[in-house]
């Protein structure tokens, strides 16, 4: 019974947990809600792709982001998006989703946060080096890449740096929440699931050793 109850409550948790993350993702895109370039999606996609189950891990996700992509460009922004950057930003979105099956929902709180941390790094590193290569303000050099990773155009504001420093919180903050909600609210092992379990280890009958005469 207490193994039925405890699947039952996981079960449960598996259907809802995927809802709840993409309401908060959504939630937090809605115009003015944040500050500026502090985002819910590198946690989003990190977590999506450690606790999703299979397929759902995948489309769920990146649908999440295309819907509220069209939404916002209707209702607010107004603009055509470009469609090389936006394909390149779901491409880095998905590589986060592999990133977070990679870690899997086994992995320690530390190392999960350390993963969310990574995959905003990973945004940073190859967005902000596509604008240094494509950009002819920025001289074609290590010292030119440097300037694009951290100040940008001198008339830009917020600095590439300020985008690093929020990209960084953001993602530390919200993959933190994401991973402490999903630890505390999955069902644990029940004492009575952890006896049964060693209630049968004992009980398999052991395999005798054939005597040392009939080997002979």
């Amino acid at each position: 019974m207490a193994t039925d109850y405890a699947g039952g409550v996981k079960a449960k948790w598996n259907k809802w947990l995927p809802l709840i993350f993409v309401a908060v993702f959504a939630g937090s895109r809605i115009p003015g809600l944040l500050p500026q370039n502090f985002s819910v999606v590198y946690a989003f996609m990190f977590c999506a792709g450690v606790y999703f189950p299979k397929h759902l891990a995948w489309w769920l996700p990146l649908g999440a982001m295309m819907v509220t992509d069209v939404l916002l460009n209707i209702f607010y922004y107004h603009v055509a998006p470009l469609g090389f950057y936006l394909l390149l930003n779901y491409a880095i979105f998905a590589a986060l989703i592999a990133l977070g099956k990679w870690f899997g929902p086994r992995a320690s709180f530390f190392k999960l946060l350390f993963g969310g941390l990574l995959g905003a790094m990973i945004f940073y590193l190859v967005t902000n080096t596509l604008t240094w290569w494509q950009d002819p303000f920025y001289l074609k050099n290590v010292a030119g890449w440097i300037q694009a990773l951290t100040v940008g155009h001198p008339d830009w504001h917020p600095t590439t740096w300020e985008f690093f420093r929020n990209t960084l919180l953001s993602a530390g903050l919200f993959t933190a929440l994401f991973v402490a909600a999903a630890k505390l609210a999955a069902p644990a092992e029940s004492p009575a699931d952890k006896t049964a379990g060693a209630r049968d280890e004992e009980s398999k009958p052991e395999t005798q050793a054939e005597p040392e005469e009939a080997k002979a």
